[in-house]
This record gives structure tokens, sequence and C-alpha cells, in this order.
């Protein structure tokens, strides 16, 4: 803040004295004008000092000229007796006070020039001191953003040293952390402003919005150096001083210095859990264990159930909390303890499809990989949230089966339809035609043909395969190739 009117009279070396506004001293004094002319006002811009020495003010015009002053919201008014006038003109006086303006008698011997240099020597002190007030304030929010919980530590400290409420945003709008009172109403009320930030992404680097009510102040800024990857804001009763511009954008930064590294911090912590699924699936257990031991993990010990998520895999990892997850090959992958397995299912099923396989030793996790796999295809052609190995026909016995062995008779005997020009419908056809164990009607219905259509089909796949479909060992076959081939 500006020096005020008290202040600058109460320098002794000066010598002023105050004749009129007394009540009005503490206006703030952002300048000194020294003026002569009858209207100073279209030089000034408002809460000055102007100094004269009455040179063109006599009876006549001192109301108007005070008037003049008033209007444009000069702060005071200092008059140097001795040269002009010896006194200062009672109708100035007069005129002064019943407009409550401040009237300042300058003596002979204090040179304007000095009053100049105090109100500078305080604007200057005043402006250092919001320097070290902002620094100060800087070092404490930076200390709060190498705390444990980072980004929340700071938006704690920014609504403590503003005095006011502050919110943590993510991409969506959705609320990450709120302090002081007010945040969790503001936060509904800001919705439409952060679509305008949306909005502005892709016209080049977002910017910031003020919002400004009789009752509050309102800064809202994105956060992420390359694209949008949330919001804070932050809210006054007050209007915001430069200081706290300041403060504002030194916690813009930090927070996105945070979300900046957190996410390549966790990318890089992804990567490695994806080689640790690697490790584990070929046997190497311990390998795997020790690889997570070093990023300060751990791997559950025990009877294992492995789940396959197939949904988005950013909600997926999130949801599943502390549980081992490893992206891979187009889905999650999760190795949970087979107690918590129910848990753990009931908090994914709304992000995707879920496979869940029957419970593994740490040894054999590629066995329940697998399981989980097979589980996921199922759940994804029959349009189910989870499906459980230990629930799909036949999959026991296919299980005692050579995997190797099983994928090469599938790919054999299903080679034919492969190759055959309508090979998807044949294969669809065939599926449906033995999922309903040779029910015309009910498959043509599931694929939305004709019976005849669907009768078709079957001759013309048995002809390719050279197989009666009619044979229930043929058709057994036949569905364990589907199966393997899935």
């Amino acid at each position: 803040m500006a020096p005020t009117l008290r202040t600058v009279v109460r320098r002794l070396s000066l010598k002023l004295g105050v004749l009129s506004g007394q009540d009005a001293l503490d206006r703030p004094v952002r300048w000194v004008a020294v003026s002569e002319l009858e209207d100073p006002t279209p030089f000034l811009e408002g809460a000055e000092l102007v100094l004269t020495t009455g040179m063109r003010l006599d009876a006549r015009n001192a109301g108007s000229y005070v008037d003049r002053l008033v209007g444009r919201e000069v702060t005071g008014l200092g008059f140097g007796i001795g040269l002009g006038h010896e006194k200062i003109p009672a109708a100035l006086v007069d005129a002064a006070a019943r407009a409550g303006l401040p009237l300042i008698e300058v003596p002979r011997d204090t040179p304007f020039v000095a009053i100049g240099k105090v109100v500078s020597e305080l604007l200057a002190a005043e402006q250092y001191d919001e320097i070290s007030r902002a620094f100060a304030a800087q070092g404490r929010l930076t200390r709060a953003a190498l705390r444990p919980e980072g980004p929340q530590a700071v938006i704690d400290r920014l609504a403590r040293e503003l005095g006011g409420w502050a919110l943590l945003l993510d991409e969506a709008g959705a609320v990450r952390h709120a302090t002081g009172r007010g945040a969790a109403v503001a936060a509904e009320g800001l919705r439409p402003e952060l679509e305008r930030l949306r909005k502005s992404e892709g016209r080049g680097a977002p910017t910031s919005l003020a919002l400004s009510t009789p009752l509050e102040h309102v800064i809202v800024q994105p956060l992420g150096a390359r694209r949008i990857r949330g919001f804070f804001a932050v809210g006054l009763e007050r209007p915001f001083t430069p200081v706290a511009h300041t403060v504002v954008n030194a916690a813009g930064s930090l927070l996105t210095l945070a979300i900046e590294h957190g996410g390549e911090h966790l990318a890089a912590e992804r990567r490695v859990r994806s080689a640790v699924l690697r490790l584990l699936l070929a046997g190497q257990v311990q390998a795997g264990r020790e690889t997570l031991e070093r990023l300060g993990d751990g791997f559950p010990c025990g009877p294992l159930v492995v789940i396959a998520a197939g949904g988005d895999g950013e909600a997926v990892l999130e949801a599943g909390g502390n549980e081992f997850a490893a992206a891979d090959e187009g889905r999650v992958v999760l190795v949970v303890p087979a107690g918590r397995a129910d848990t753990v299912v009931s908090a994914l099923r709304d992000h995707g499809p879920l496979g869940v396989g029957a419970t593994v030793s740490p040894e054999d996790l590629r066995t329940g990989l697998e399981q989980a796999d097979r589980a996921l295809a199922s759940a994804r052609r029959g349009a189910v949230p989870v499906m459980r190995f230990a629930d799909l026909a036949g999959q026991s016995l296919m299980s005692l089966l050579d995997p190797d062995v099983t994928a090469a008779f599938s790919s054999a005997l299903l080679a034919p339809l492969r190759e055959h020009g309508s090979r998807a419908d044949l294969l669809a056809s065939l599926r449906a035609y033995l999922e309903c164990n040779g029910h015309w009607d009910a498959a043509a219905q599931r694929l939305g043909v004709h019976r005849h259509t669907l009768r078709y089909r079957m001759r013309r796949a048995a002809e390719l395969l050279g197989r009666d479909l009619d044979d229930p060992a043929v058709r057994a076959e036949l569905w364990v190739a589907l199966a393997v081939a899935d």
C-alpha cells in the first residue's frame, strides 16, 4: 500500500500543518504533483498530493478550484506560503473544509522537492516491504511444496498467506483439495469459468481468469506446462494486492511443477511395474519383489488372484488403490491377495469389463493371467461387467491342456474358415450355432439373420472343414478351438 497523508505530515523535518480535512488524513499518497495551473486536473490521475503557491488563486476561484481537485479524487492540497501569499487565503480554507479536502500549510523554508523526496522514499520503502513479504511467502509456499502431500500443502499454505479460500481441481473440474470457508460452494460456481479456460487452450497458452463481485474476488489459473492438467482457484473478500498476485503466481508455478513432475514420476513408475510384471510372469518372483522394494513398494504373498481389466487404464489404476497393478498390452493387470479379490473387483466393476482368474501361487502367475484374460474376453463378448474364470463353461478342462499345443490345434482346425473370403461371418455364425447347442432359430436370432442364412453358412463351414457339425465330438473340438482362438 502507498503511504498515507498522515504519515507524510508527521515528518517533523517538513514542518507541515493541517488546516482542514483532518478526518481524511489516512488517504494514500501515490505521488506528489506541483502545479500553479488554475485547473491541474487534466494532468492528474488521482490520489496525488497537489502542491501550489496559489499564484492563480484568489477568493473568486478558490471554491471551483477545490471542487475540481475533489472531483479528480486527489488526496490533499499542500499550499506554500511566503511567496505569493503570506498565509493561505481564507476562502480556500473554507472551501477545503466544506469539501473535506485535507489542506496542508507548507512553510517558506520547506521546499516542495523535500516533500516529493519524502513521499518517494516512503513509496520505495513500501515497495521493498511488499517485495520482502512476497519473497517470504514464496519461501513458505516452496517449503510446503516439498512436503509429502505436495500440491495439497501448497493450497493450504496459499489460503493461510492470503486469508481466504483455495481450491485444487482436476482436469474435469472435480475438487481434489479444498481449504478455507466457502471453498466447496465456490467450486460449483466455477464450472462455467473452467470450461472457458479449456476452450482457450486450443487458441494458444491458456490464461488465468479474475472474477469480482461486491462480496468476493476470485482468481482461477490452469495448471500444466504443455496442456491443462488441472486448475487452482483462490478467493478473497477484498481485492488482490500486488503482493497477493505475486503469491498466487508463485503458487501456480509450484503446483504446475508438482503436477508435471508427478506425472513424469508416475509414468516412470508404471513402466517399472510393467517390467516387474514381465519378470513375475517369467517365474522370476524374487527378482520382481526386489525391484518393487527399491520403489518402496511390495508384492503380496500367499495365494493370489489375477484380474485383467479392459476399461479406462487411468481410472482402473486409480481405483485399484495400493494393489499391484501394471498396464500391459491394452489392459491393466492387477495381482491381489486372494482374500481381497472380491473387494477389489467391487471397486473396479464400474470401470470396464473385468476378467478374474482362479486362485494361484506367486510362482504360477502366468496361469492366473491366462485365466483372467480368457475371462476378460468372455466378458467383452457377453457385454458383462465381470466374468470369473471358474464360471466359464469348459474352462476347467482347458486349463489342463498345454497352451502351445491347443493354440496349434485351434489354428489348424479353424484355418479353412479364416482363409475363406467371408471368414468373419462363418466364425461368428459357428460360434453362435455352438453356443445355442445347435438350435437354428435361437442362433439366427442372436446373429440377427434368417435361419435359412444360418443353415447356408453352416453347410459352407462343414464343407470347408470337412467335418459333420451334427457330430457331438466335432462340436466339442470346434468349441475348444474357438475358445482358444479368443
